[in-house]
């Protein structure tokens, strides 16, 4: 359910013990209860660590060969006396499963055999995958897996959740997933009351997606309403208040995996969730189901009372010490601070693609060729053109792609683009031609390669049909006529945003010319002063991609509005890891009309905001 930034269905997952240091040679097992290391019963958080990308020369099982080998080589598992306790073959494939028919469960004991097979020393997990054979474990993956989750399908087996989502990727032309504080709190409440053992976040830190390493449609910024942001910093009151729940919860582990669980109603929309050991040690979590009013309920002769869907947690099953909608942390804030606009015009060079036509280029087809197949995803970027005349034209195209620019003679004319949920679009443009033969030039792009389902190495994208419309009588279908293809961009060629490869093309002063797609753009700037995360502002551009000192630091889109009239992003991520104190080169490549002129670098802070607390989880 989740974009990820992978190419393949396969991939391991490692999880890594967030307690203190295991050390010496530990074994990991897991009994019905959870996970066992060392002997002992263990009750985890933990957030995601990401695998290395592989490459188009590894199949699958060299992949995984490869990856434990790597991890046994560094003395890295449980059994090595290292911190990695799990690992998890496949992700989500019961999503795509029944595509594949009779094949379908043949591959999933196929992958779990080839897994446990390794001998890791530590437990294999497979996630939304009911039919995990045995000794894999199957876990939940989701927002509320304590009401959405059916059980691990042995006895023998504990209750896990290897992906509490924090909020959902964001993706251009829509607004952030904002998932409060009160709510995960809730739920991961509830997932322990109902004998969950072990709860990874995803994401507990989003991060940056650098480069072209998203997938369709999706912005740079990652789950950056996580606990962590994308820049690492605190997103408050989100973590001070898991930190709180996960010290409770901890605090009562014993009775939690050593105890008898026990439930029983408590009110209409009431329900109590009782551990208790042989010792006397005893914790509850009284639930209160109702979204829209506080209620008091009675629980071994003591009133207590419950906010609107929320978990109070009574640790000695006496004093409710905990309750999952009272927050007591301080929300915060992002602030950015302006420290350097380019707004002078001297501050830049520029440098235009020249616009291709059908004699310029080298790959032919009768046809038009799919995007993907034919890019191989070394560029964004695939230009067509036809070779033919007309006299009364409006241009239509159809496309499966993402982005379409449409150039008549080497001038822009009109761009058109599809969303993450509507997979293809359409244009028709009224054009005007010159006497003899028109260059017809169209631009296909990608925004990221498509992440799920099944047979991706099928899908189709890019230009599916066009045609012109000569007169009311006549429309010229260049579908299967002869194109001409360019891959790529000159500039992307020669990377000219690589500090030796600029002189290899003439940079020029910026005209002010109404043509402006297609430009590259660039300057030099030092960094500004102190430790702060830094970003640029992009917002005064359209569509494009960014490097700094040669490192992409992604596409931008800023032109792509929400159904609220806003930009998905107008922040772009610049790590200081990437900077030198002075003369840092950036480039912009816009492909619209965009200007560079009011760009400007920032830092980013947080500060506290002093507002009443709301009780109130956010509507889900």
């Amino acid at each position: 359910m989740k974009v990820r930034e992978m190419v393949w269905w396969w991939w391991i997952y490692i999880a890594v013990a967030v307690q203190a240091s295991i050390k010496g040679e530990d074994y990991v097992t897991y009994d019905g209860r959870s996970l066992i290391i060392n002997g002992q019963r263990k009750l985890l958080f933990s957030g995601s660590i990401h695998y290395p990308r592989s490459t188009p020369q590894f199949y699958m099982q060299n992949f995984t060969t490869k990856i434990v080998n790597l991890m046994k080589s560094e003395g890295l598992y449980a059994s090595q006396g290292g911190p990695i306790i799990l690992s998890q073959i496949e992700n989500e494939y019961q999503n795509v499963e029944a595509a594949f028919h009779e094949k379908g469960p043949i591959y999933v004991k196929w992958a779990a055999k080839m897994g446990v097979e390794l001998e890791t020393g530590v437990p294999w997990v497979m996630c939304k995958q009911t039919d995990a054979p045995d000794p894999v474990i199957n876990t939940c993956n989701g927002m509320r897996c304590g009401e959405t989750f059916g059980g691990p399908n042995s006895p023998n087996k504990p209750s896990m959740w290897t992906e509490n989502w924090t909020s959902f990727y964001q993706v251009y032309g829509g607004e952030p997933y904002i998932r409060s504080a009160e709510d995960i709190a809730f739920h991961v409440a509830l997932f322990i009351a109902k004998k969950g053992s072990y709860i990874n976040y995803y994401m507990y830190h989003g991060g940056t997606n650098f480069g072209r390493t998203t997938s369709a449609y999706v912005i740079t910024s990652y789950y950056d309403q996580a606990p962590l942001d994308e820049y690492g910093l605190l997103r408050q009151p989100k973590w001070g208040h898991l930190k709180e729940l996960h010290i409770m919860i901890k605090n009562c582990s014993t009775p939690l995996l050593q105890g008898v669980q026990s439930n029983f109603s408590i009110g209409p929309l009431q329900q109590a969730y009782v551990f208790k050991e042989g010792t006397g040690a005893c914790v509850a979590f009284l639930v209160n189901n109702d979204a829209t009013k506080n209620v008091t309920v009675q629980f071994q002769n003591n009133s207590f009372e419950l906010l609107p869907k929320s978990i109070g947690i009574l640790p000695d099953c006496q004093n409710m010490v905990f309750n999952t909608a009272k927050v007591s942390t301080k929300p915060n804030k992002r602030i950015t601070t302006l420290t350097k606009m380019f707004n002078e015009v001297d501050m830049w060079k520029e440098f235009k693609e020249d616009i291709p036509n059908f004699l310029d280029t080298s790959l032919r087809s009768n046809s038009l060729l799919e995007h993907m197949n034919t890019t191989q995803d070394k560029s964004d970027y695939l230009c067509f053109q036809p070779n033919s005349t007309c006299p009364q034209p409006v241009l239509h195209v159809e496309s499966l792609g993402h982005v379409v620019h449409a150039y008549i003679n080497t001038i822009f004319i009109e761009a058109g683009h599809g969303s993450h949920d509507t997979k293809g679009f359409s244009m028709d443009i009224p054009i005007t031609l010159i006497d003899g033969i028109n260059n017809v030039s169209i631009l296909s792009v990608m925004v990221g390669l498509p992440d799920s389902g099944a047979f991706l190495e099928s899908r189709y994208a890019g230009l599916t049909k066009v045609t012109i419309q000569c007169s009311e009588s006549y429309i010229y279908d260049f579908t299967n006529y002869t194109w001409g293809y360019q891959i790529g961009l000159e500039g992307e060629k020669l990377q000219v945003f690589k500090e030796q490869s600029l002189e290899e093309v003439e940079w020029s002063e910026i005209d002010d010319s109404t043509n402006k797609s297609l430009t590259w753009y660039k300057t030099t700037f030092d960094a500004p002063i102190g430790d702060e995360p830094i970003a640029l502002n992009m917002s005064s551009m359209q569509k494009g991609a960014v490097w700094v000192n040669e490192q992409s630091i992604g596409r931008y889109w800023v032109s792509f509005l929400t159904s609220k009239g806003n930009p998905s992003q107008t922040l772009y991520h610049v790590p200081r890891s990437f900077l030198n104190p002075t003369g840092n080169l950036l480039v912009v490549l816009e492909e619209l009309n965009g200007d560079p002129l009011q760009i400007s670098l920032n830092t980013i802070s947080l500060v506290n905001v002093n507002s009443p607390f709301s009780y109130h989880h956010l509507p889900q």
